[in-house]
């Protein structure tokens, strides 16, 4: 059978009228990309093709509150971004609640503002995304492109040296000391280009499963 004939039953199921169903279907086939396959044995799609063709099926009735869990899961690159593309123009053009769970912090990154962490059922964390950062990233990392090859000893009272293959290193320092560091970095090296950085939400993640010490 083509996914279409699963829109229909769900159409009929869901008692959507004719207008509805079809405004809402040429919506969603055009904001997958799946014009062209609506006709296709379902076992002759690609398993992101069948993702697309799952998810028709399950807004077909415009629902307000959407769970996905491990949306992007098993899925290449590319189709993960369509993916997380699609779950954000739903969101923009329906005013839908979406709550996802996933492992990708891509995905946490790319569509969520709220996040809740929770670990063996406790709710270690729940707040805005960007508030995990400024609150428990103790740390910076100072990445420097060097003109010419130094000695990495000379780096490592400015803080801790996470990387070093020429010309680049990797510097990790305390939150309120980067500015200064950077500072010290571009006087007293021969420093090409500079980039200070917040620390990798998977990272900022990791130490909170760590300590635990959310509240």
């Amino acid at each position: 059978m083509p996914a279409v004939d699963t829109f229909l039953l769900n159409k009929e199921i869901y008692d959507i009228s004719d207008a509805l169903y079809q405004k809402t279907l040429s919506e969603l086939v055009e904001l997958l990309g799946v014009a062209s396959l609506m006709q296709t044995q379902v076992r002759k799609l690609s398993l992101g093709q069948r993702m697309k063709m799952e998810l028709i099926a399950a807004l077909i009735h415009q629902p307000k509150v959407m769970f996905l869990d491990e949306p992007t899961i098993g899925l290449d690159v590319i189709m993960q971004k369509n993916l997380r593309d699609f779950i954000k123009s739903y969101n923009e053009r329906y005013k839908a609640t979406i709550i996802l769970t996933s492992h990708y912090m891509d995905d946490v990154k790319e569509l969520c503002k709220r996040v809740i962490i929770i670990d063996h059922g406790k709710i270690l964390y729940d707040g805005f995304l960007e508030n995990i950062v400024k609150k428990f990233a103790t740390h910076k990392n100072i990445t420097i492109i060097f003109d010419k090859d130094i000695d990495p000893k000379k780096l490592a009272g400015i803080g801790e040296i996470k990387e070093y293959l020429f010309p680049k290193a990797v510097i990790c320092v305390a939150r309120s000391k980067s500015n200064a560091a950077a500072a010290h970095l571009l006087e007293k090296f021969p420093v090409e280009d500079l980039n200070i950085e917040e620390p990798q939400i998977e990272d900022i993640i990791r130490e909170v499963f760590k300590g635990k010490e959310l509240g």
